[in-house]
């Protein structure tokens, strides 16, 4: 498609302005946004100004000028709770939040404008949380950043139930979310915004640049829905057919949003993507790319800007300058608070402690009991030992969110007694219904809010849907837990479609996903405990269909589960050591006895996470894998992860897909059985002594 199609035709720019800049009008502030877009693209020689240029309008009437913003927020302190939240979900025009965020006052200088995109800059490509200042969530990935912002409005709604009284309302604030079209097409916009609407989140306001626009040309070639009626399908209130470069008009769509509390809203507005650039608006050239010299120069003119790159006149800082009001907003809210506390001392100091991430101080007491009765389980099912877990846990920390995308009954993530927030209202479990992927990004805004440390679960083969919003997590170090079933081709006869084979290699791919494959009662309870004390990270927890035994262990072997790996079943003189894994520990354990009766002494290890295995000293992996013995690793999934850990040794693992049959007749088909294994290690062992010199 040729450069220069263009969007649907919008009203022309007002007419240039007489130089100098007589006063910080509201067209002088959309300028201003404009130009430090377009002058930090510029600089870097890359980025996205075709977004900034064409939502300057509506950024404007949402955090207004002169104290008439509708975002509240305080500068001074981007993280005080009661805040508004706001996810630039079309993450790619990242410069429009820099420029927003410097001019208003938080601790992001002129200097971090000119590093857009630069190494070590607090101005990235795309916003990341804990790296710039305001940014409430790491957006890029289209259509994300619109599920986290459903799961701040729910995280919102659920804390203001649960801790707001009569006369004391300390959780009251609103999220707000910029998307544009490609944020629309993905598929977790309708699956987080189906959600949403079925909820009722009426504190949820969703800003769609609809500027008709994408990279490849003119969006009618391939995105042609009625979104409007979209929305409205899925019970929003929809304002229709705003003019997103009128301000004005604008503002009056985010006051009837404001007036609409039983439904989430979306307010379309109709832009022109690269507004203001001479040749380029209205184009797709304009979308990711810099504009060049000589049409920057032109735009200057055109918009009447006179100043050199990154100059803005005292006056537009004076406009957009929000720390005064911002700290008013927050002293009003602490006001409130302190008066909250006075009348009920034990739920403020709950509330502060849950919305600063920490657990309860009795939180050793309740860990060791929920050890102590994992102990006791005997065989079962990793995911029904997980569910006793959940119950223990849920009694004991009510910051714990559970859900499950329609299978509930399968994950075993419900407790006894849990209110669903599908039936009340409010409650402490969500059924997603089949949404994999707006449930772990709808996770992942939970835990941004704070407040909650949600869990969701599913089998592990369809942890493929969600994949991504699980990667975001880990970008974001977000304590988020995800219960991953039916681990293992012990599904049985579901067959291939269900049994997951590259899943767990795939998943320990993440940077900073632990992945817990527990082989009894005790690991998962470990496993668990782990995930929640763990707050830099996402856990996965793969757990089996099937029962399982419960292992024997020594006071010191309980403590090591936590460090991933441990020796189960030691041996002196080993000339072997079996790695295994969940469902296989015990097959390893079986292979052992029977190669203790063939004269081949080997030791055990279990290895619930190979990553917090991997992370321990030296020593203590050299302890549990002595350096010279040959090792052969056992797991019903893919080898690939274990080649490092096995040097010389050998895998038991699998490369092709399933059968449909029961488990039993897979295990012995694929080779897991205490026979199979036994034959490898012994085949390891006299590759060994072959290759000694005789």
């Amino acid at each position: 498609m040729p450069d220069d199609v263009k969007g649907p035709a919008m009203p022309v720019l007002a007419t240039a302005r007489p130089h100098p800049l007589a006063s910080a009008t509201p067209e002088t502030c959309a300028t201003a946004l404009r130009m430090l877009a377009v002058d930090a693209v510029e600089a870097a020689r890359s980025g996205h100004p075709g977004m900034p240029l064409g939502m300057a309008e509506i950024a404007l009437a949402l955090w207004g000028t002169g104290g008439n913003g509708v975002l509240r927020h305080n500068p001074a302190n981007p993280g005080w709770p009661d805040r508004d939240r706001f996810v630039l979900s079309n993450g790619h025009g990242s410069m429009l939040l820099y420029a927003l965020l410097h001019l208003t006052g938080y601790d992001l200088p002129i200097e971090e404008l000119k590093r857009f995109r630069q190494f070590g800059s607090r101005t990235p490509g795309h916003p990341e949380v804990g790296v710039t200042p305001g940014v409430e969530t790491t957006t890029g990935p289209l259509g994300q950043g619109l599920a986290n912002a459903v799961g701040m409005a729910l995280a919102e709604k659920l804390l203001a139930a649960e801790f707001n009284r009569p006369g004391h309302t300390i959780v009251d604030h609103r999220t707000f979310v910029s998307l544009g079209d490609g944020c629309l097409m993905e598929g977790v916009s309708h699956e987080a915004c189906s959600l949403a609407g079925t909820l009722g989140l009426g504190k949820l306001v969703a800003l769609w640049d609809d500027n008709g626009i994408s990279i490849d040309g003119h969006v009618e070639g391939w995105f042609r829905d009625d979104t409007p009626a979209r929305f409205e399908a899925y019970g929003w209130h929809v304002v229709r057919g705003v003019d997103g470069h009128d301000a004005q008009a604008v503002r009056a769509a985010l006051d009837a949003a404001l007036a609409t509390t039983d439904r989430p809203s979306l307010i379309c507005c109709r832009t022109e993507i690269g507004r203001g650039a001479p040749t380029k608006a209205g184009t797709h050239s304009v979308h990711g790319a810099a504009l060049g010299a000589a049409e920057v120069a032109a735009m200057r003119d055109a918009l009447g800007w006179p100043y050199a790159p990154f100059h803005v006149p005292d006056e537009v800082y004076q406009a957009f300058d929000a720390r005064e009001q911002g700290a008013g907003l927050e002293a009003a809210w602490r006001t409130r608070f302190e008066a909250y506390r006075q009348a009920f001392p034990p739920l403020a100091a709950e509330f502060e402690r849950r919305m600063a991430g920490d657990l309860p101080t009795d939180w050793p007491r309740i860990a060791a009991a929920i050890r102590g009765a994992a102990a006791e389980a005997g065989a079962v099912a990793t995911r029904k030992a997980s569910q006793e877990v959940i119950g223990r846990l849920a009694a004991q920390l009510p910051e714990l969110f559970g859900g499950s995308a329609d299978l509930t009954g399968s994950n075993l993530t419900d407790w006894p007694g849990v209110r669903r927030v599908n039936d009340e209202g409010a409650g402490r479990y969500l059924s997603y219904g089949v949404r994999e992927f707006a449930m772990a990004a709808v996770m992942n805004g939970m835990a941004l809010h704070g407040g909650f440390i949600p869990f969701g679960g599913t089998f592990l083969t369809f942890s493929d849907y969600m994949r991504n919003a699980l990667r975001m997590a880990a970008l974001m170090r977000l304590r988020v837990i995800h219960v991953l079933t039916h681990d293992s081709i012990g599904v049985g006869e579901d067959g291939p479609t269900h049994q997951p084979v590259e899943h767990a290699a795939s998943l320990r791919l993440i940077p900073g996903l632990a992945v817990w494959r527990p082989c009894d009662a005790e690991e998962t309870a470990a496993a668990w405990i782990a995930a929640v004390e763990e707050h830099a990270g996402p856990s996965a927890l793969l757990l089996s269909r099937q029962g399982l035994p419960g292992q024997e262990r020594t006071v010191e072997q309980r403590t090591a589960i936590a460090r991933g790996g441990y020796i189960l079943a030691p041996q002196e003189g080993a000339q072997a050591v079996i790695v295994a894994t969940g469902s296989e520990v015990s097959l390893a354990l079986a292979a052992r006895e029977r190669l203790a009766g063939a004269g081949i002494p080997v030791a055990v290890v279990s290895m619930p996470c190979l990553e917090r295995f991997l992370a321990q000293p030296r020593a203590y992996r050299d302890a549990v894998l002595p350096p010279g013995v040959p090792r052969l690793v056992v797991e019903a999934g893919h080898p690939d992860p274990w080649w490092k850990l096995v040097g010389d040794g050998d895998v038991v693992g699998m490369t092709t897909f399933g059968e449909s049959a029961p488990a039993d007749a897979l295990f012995e088909h694929f080779g897991f059985t205490p026979d199979a294994i036994a034959e490898r290690v012994k085949a390891l062992t006299a590759k060994v002594r072959a290759s000694k010199p005789s």
